[in-house]
């Protein structure tokens, strides 16, 4: 008589098969902490953003340009380990994750983008190569990605393990280029970002994932609405917040890292016009060049809602 009455599941996304052979134990350098940021500055610099150039920004655009300006003030943590010793990395990239549906499965399957060199693109370029990125993953037509997921579904479960750990070793730790492993130069970046609050989360802490070699993971969670004291006259009044839940590896960040993340991270939501840079008003310009066009009627020109 078994312990437990069960049936195993047969048909797995390819997420889910690499998910298997990552994680295998809890004894793991992971750290973990939030902060809130304030929003209704930021939420009134997308609109506005949203207004001038007609794309359709989100709080993931955002983090990525803060959190590039984070590893600028601390480039001791856009790093790498490499047998016991820390390099440390020339570009910092973001990589976002991308959810998907998987065709065979017909689960929710996960992929990623990954935007090099983010803390020099202004956040209009980020925005525009993030949508090209995700609109070829999604349509299937980045190969080299396809090639990668078909791959991890062929392998035998009981080698998931060794295959991540020698793509991550190859890769990685011997700094080879990964084109022969079905995976395209530097994926993961220097920090990955997850955007739970489009789920409805208003609290997550993602995993470290050993085979990336990224230190630090951070999730931007649902705002939320509520009471705050204005320090000047001690009344009450009702203001946007947003949870970031951070994960990062203890080896390579520490207490240190976290406080100077902390701040800049404040700093760039409290005040987005200062620190994400002037709004390119590109409907302007685009009048400006063609005259004779017609404008554009209100629901054309309305904010996309968040």
């Amino acid at each position: 008589m078994p312990n437990l009455d069960l049936v195993r599941k047969e048909k797995l996304s390819s997420f889910r098969l690499i998910a298997i052979g990552t994680w295998r134990t809890t004894y793991d350098p992971s750290v973990y902490g939030a902060m809130k940021l304030p929003m209704d500055e930021t939420l009134r610099y997308m609109a506005e953003f949203r207004e001038k150039t007609g794309r359709r920004i989100t709080v993931t655009h955002m983090m990525a340009k803060a959190v590039a300006g984070v590893l600028e003030k601390m480039p001791d943590a856009n790093a790498v380990l490499r047998y016991n010793r820390i390099y440390l990395r020339s570009d910092i990239a973001v990589f976002f994750q991308v959810a998907l549906k998987d065709d065979e499965t017909g689960e929710i399957d996960l992929s990623g983008a990954t935007i090099h060199h983010a803390n020099t693109k202004p956040l209009l370029e980020i925005v525009d190569e993030f949508k090209q990125t995700v609109d070829k993953v999604r349509s299937k037509k980045d190969k080299q990605l396809e090639g990668t997921r078909s791959m991890f579904k062929r392998i035998p479960p009981f080698l998931l393990n060794w295959v991540l750990d020698a793509v991550g070793f190859l890769a990685f730790t011997l700094n080879l280029d990964p084109k022969y492993t079905g995976l395209p130069k530097d994926p993961f970046g220097s920090v990955m970002v997850t955007n739970v609050g489009s789920l409805g989360l208003e609290e997550a802490y993602v995993p470290l994932v050993p085979y990336s070699k990224v230190p630090l993971l951070l999730a931007t969670c649902a705002v939320q609405k509520e009471a705050a004291v204005d320090p000047e006259t001690d009344e009450i009044k009702v203001v946007r917040t947003m949870k970031v839940c951070a994960t990062f590896d203890h080896r390579i960040m520490d207490g240190s890292h976290a406080a100077v993340m902390s701040k800049v991270l404040k700093a760039w939501f409290t005040d987005p016009y200062k620190h994400f840079g002037p709004i390119p008003d590109e409907r302007e310009a685009k009048s400006e060049e063609a005259p004779d066009e017609e404008p554009a009627s209100p629901e054309e020109a309305a904010p996309v809602p968040a």
